[in-house]
């Protein structure tokens, strides 16, 4: 019989020491899969690894804690029918099944993340569907890479053999109020646990968190598949929407029609002007005066005065459009050229594929690169995807030197202390420098900070109020760094998120609902007036690129504003109503048929299908977007989205 410990009659203290078994046996996994890979990872220092372990934990802590829900809570019921041998005995071989499966699948990683460069998502079971022959494949694999095999099964025995190192007995307490009392006092401290630890944390201000985090533990964004574990992975890219690959068309149709591989022409030098990216908290394209001129009967003054000054010294475009709904949308558009298609990005299957950002990208030209945000860090998963796609530095709520005055209470640093800050900041990087800050006063519950109440104009929706607050405090910036010695060496990018509530009827559809700013401003440039382009958040990186006069290939799924040698066009979807505007007008198709075709120039409220009368256009613009959809389910499920030595394409 095995020997108890001293503990063995403490049923939480024994529930906690089985949650610490598999926690350990996942890091063990963990450095298996590490040494199992290990010319996949060339360049991990002992501090990297240490900060890879102690990221680990998270999501191991998370995967435990799904894993094991209906273990903890037969362990945590305050009953004297827990100790009965049976129920022990049931509870035993249900730890055993669960947790050997799920470290079975992380084992089974070692060898499959070989084959696709990261951990298996959900759609794993669509690839594998269809597989007649699995177990022979599956046993195939067990003898073909034999050492995994072995280690998983030298975890299992170490598993059971810890398991059964502690025997739980029933307890022969002398005060029984206080032994049920305590009892009972564990449950909600177990609750707070399995909530705590299966969302990554308590605080209501963060999202749960999910597989892009683990860039945040990583010095190069190839390493986040050592922090991750694999039941985690499946579990949290469960119920996302898997992308289909299709075959609209064979690749030399799919390349004329839409192709995101970028190739310069390299006929200029390389222009190294720093860089400023500012993203918007809500700042819809309907609350800014200037980009509205006939609204209200000609009459209407928006929200903006900064901006509409700023404005008339800037380059814009006649139609501006966001490529998704959420602030988690917006980051991989506006600095990866990487949209939302039905799925968020960052929450997608593939958020950890390999991508070039505008920050990996400018790297090779000696760029300075940072990251800024007012709210806590893991917030919005902004300090992991500003890591993902390349930026040296996440600054945020943390770094702060803050004072009660400065912090709004809800989501972080109001907008104008934090854009000082930012400011000076830009003071202190090297030149050149590739710097971006994503604001967000103007975000629920739309309130400005005290010293300024009632003196930004109030408007029918209560976020136009926090617009005038967050204009302002652009003022502040812009009067701050036209001083600093980099301002004129610098190309500020201005655009928004995504929308908010609406005034106007025309902003109440699915154009409308999408309209944003899209500003290109250098100080002493010909970048000025209202060009007749569509513009999109995609489109910021290479139109960057392009005025820098980059020289090196890349991919990206926009295109660059300042080329007028092809037609400008825009994609977004709804839900899963998908939008192509192109040539005034919008199409709309569900489930790979179109379903409305409008012109939104001329028809503002989309009231008028011209799909049977126009269709001619219909065709040509169903033909783009089945295209645009070929392209990028295809790059995103083959994890193709960097440039290869086999790339030889050309964007159009």
């Amino acid at each position: 019989m095995i020997k108890s410990w001293v503990f063995s009659r403490n049923a939480v203290v024994v529930l906690i020491y089985r949650i610490i078994i598999v926690l350990f046996l996942f890091s063990l996994c963990r450095i298996g899969f590490y040494i199992f890979n290990l010319k996949m990872f060339p360049g991990i220092n002992a501090g990297e690894f240490l900060s890879i372990m102690r990221g680990g934990l998270v999501f191991d802590i998370s995967a435990t804690v799904y894993t094991n829900l209906l273990f903890i809570l037969l362990q945590i019921v305050p009953f004297d029918f827990r100790y009965n041998g049976t129920y022990q005995k049931v509870s035993k071989y249900l730890f055993f099944i669960t947790n050997g499966l799920a470290l079975a699948i992380n084992c089974a990683d070692f060898v499959y993340y070989r084959f696709v460069l990261k951990r298996a998502a959900f759609d794993i079971f669509k690839t594998f569907r269809n597989e007649s022959n699995l177990p022979k494949l599956i046993l195939k694999f067990m003898l073909d890479y034999w050492p995994v095999t072995l280690f998983g099964i030298l975890l299992l025995i170490m598993m059971v053999y810890l398991y059964n190192r502690v025997k739980l007995v029933k307890p022969e307490p002398s005060n029984k109020v206080i032994y049920y009392s305590v009892n009972f006092l564990a449950i909600p401290l177990f609750a707070a646990f399995v909530i705590g630890g299966a969302r990554g944390g308590l605080n209501d201000s963060i999202r749960p968190i999910t597989i892009s985090n683990a860039a945040r533990y990583v010095n190069n964004p190839r390493n986040v598949a050592i922090v991750l574990n694999t039941p985690f992975s499946l579990m949290r890219t469960s119920g996302k929407k898997v992308l289909e690959k299709y075959s609209f068309f064979d690749e030399e149709k799919l390349k004329e029609l839409y192709n995101p591989h970028h190739i310069p022409a390299g006929d200029k030098p390389f222009s190294a002007d720093n860089v400023v990216v500012i993203i918007l908290e809500s700042f819809s394209r309907e609350y800014i005066g200037s980009l509205n001129r006939d609204l209200d009967g000609g009459t209407y003054q928006g929200y903006t005065p900064f901006l509409d000054s700023l404005i008339s010294e800037s380059l814009t475009f006649d139609v501006s459009l966001a490529n998704g709904k959420k602030s988690i949308d917006a980051m991989p558009s506006v600095l990866a050229s990487i949209p939302s298609l039905e799925t968020p990005y960052v929450i997608s299957h593939y958020a950890n594929n390999e991508i070039n950002g505008l920050a990996s990208v400018l790297k090779k030209k000696g760029y300075h690169t940072a990251f800024y945000h007012g709210g806590p860090a893991r917030s919005m998963g902004f300090d992991s995807f500003a890591r993902m796609s390349g930026f040296d530095s996440y600054v945020g709520y943390e770094q702060y030197p803050r004072n009660k005055e400065d912090v709004d209470g809800m989501w972080g640093i109001w907008d104008e202390p934090f854009l000082k800050f930012f400011g000076k900041a830009l003071d202190s990087i090297p030149e050149p420098f590739l710097a971006a800050v994503f604001t967000l006063s103007s975000h629920h519950p739309f309130i400005v900070p005290d010293k300024y109440k009632n003196t930004f104009k109030k408007g029918p929706v209560p976020i136009v109020e926090v617009i005038g607050y967050s204009d302002y405090a652009l003022r502040q910036f812009f009067r701050e760094v036209s001083r600093s010695s980099w301002f004129k060496n610098t190309l500020f990018v201005l655009t928004a998120d995504h929308t908010n509530e609406s005034i106007h009827k025309e902003f109440q559809n699915n154009f409308g609902s999408f309209c944003i700013p899209v500003i290109l401003y250098k100080p002493g440039s010909t970048l000025k007036g209202m060009k007749s382009r569509i513009a999109q958040q995609i489109d910021i990186m290479p139109t960057i690129l392009s005025f820098l006069n980059f020289d090196e290939e890349y991919i990206a799924f926009g295109n660059n504003l300042l080329d007028d040698s092809y037609e400008s066009f825009a994609f977004n979807t709804n839900g899963s109503n998908y939008h192509l505007y192109m040539k005034d007008h919008i199409l709309e198709m569900v489930d790979n048929k179109s379903v409305g075709l409008y012109n939104f120039k001329t028809d503002r409220f989309l009231e008028k299908n011209l799909l049977d009368s126009e269709t001619e256009l219909a065709v040509q613009m169903e033909e783009k977007l089945k295209a645009i959809i070929q392209t990028y389910n295809s790059r995103l499920i083959d994890n193709n989205m960097i440039v290869r030595k086999s790339d030889n394409n050309v964007v159009r």
